[in-house]
């Protein structure tokens, strides 16, 4: 019996080996939009399949805390309330933004992750290297590892299901219309699209909009045969 439970364990060694993870991550800032300071980052390691390994959801004390004068005019200024709940009740992890980054660093090398993954990824991405830029007065100037690749999933959604004659009239039957004219394809749009539903709202908090950013993308991931160009859409 010992034998046997020994060799399951080993092949499912083998079988996590063979899997590629990847992190999908979302990010809340304040500041500006062109150097946004990040103060709620959420992320999971999940495979392409869309299982969960780990997750993370942190409030960075650097931010939240020690820039207040910028935290007051954070664009979701109004929700700030739930994250003091939410650190009382273990929903946020209180960390430092330098804390945060070496246990990210961490888990890149425990699952060999190749692709971080995210809604409108360049935004995220840029957010992280000014926060660590910032914070370290210079010193350190990229958050990601050297070799990371970036794979957004706005992207993918634009390339498969928004491409469609059925979600542009799904589009504008459901109010997912700009003042413009063009139609909609942020998270809300897509997910509410891909559910079914035309009510849900994103709740614009790291760890809780990673989710349906994950399942975004294992829609993508097997939407037909179509080869997709994953990376960040210039």
């Amino acid at each position: 019996c010992r034998r046997r439970v020994i060799h399951l364990l080993l092949l499912e060694d083998k079988k996590m080996a063979k899997k590629k993870f990847k992190i999908i991550l979302d990010v809340e800032t304040a500041g500006t939009t062109e150097n946004p300071l990040v103060y709620d980052i959420g992320f999971v390691v999940a495979d392409r399949e869309g299982k969960v390994y780990e997750m993370y959801s942190y409030v960075v004390s650097d931010i939240f805390f020690g820039e207040q004068e910028k935290m007051r005019s954070a664009y979701y200024a109004d929700k700030l309330p739930q994250y003091y709940e939410g650190l009382s009740n273990g929903k946020w992890v209180k960390k430092s933004f330098m804390e945060i980054w070496k246990e990210f660093k961490d888990i890149v090398k425990k699952y060999n992750i190749k692709s971080v993954c995210a809604y409108n990824c360049a935004f995220d991405r840029n957010a992280l290297n000014n926060t660590i830029e910032y914070l370290s007065n210079g010193y350190v100037k990229w958050f990601f590892p050297y070799g990371i690749e970036f794979e957004c999933i706005w992207n993918e959604f634009c390339q498969t299901y928004a491409n469609t004659t059925k979600y542009i009239k799904w589009a504008i039957e459901n109010g997912c219309v700009s003042p413009s004219g063009n139609v909609k394809t942020n998270a809300e749009c897509a997910y509410n699209y891909l559910m079914g539903t035309a009510d849900f709202e994103e709740c614009h908090t790291g760890l809780e909009d990673v989710l349906i950013e994950l399942e975004i993308m294992r829609k993508c991931l097997n939407y037909g045969h179509k080869k997709l160009d994953k990376g960040i859409s210039k």
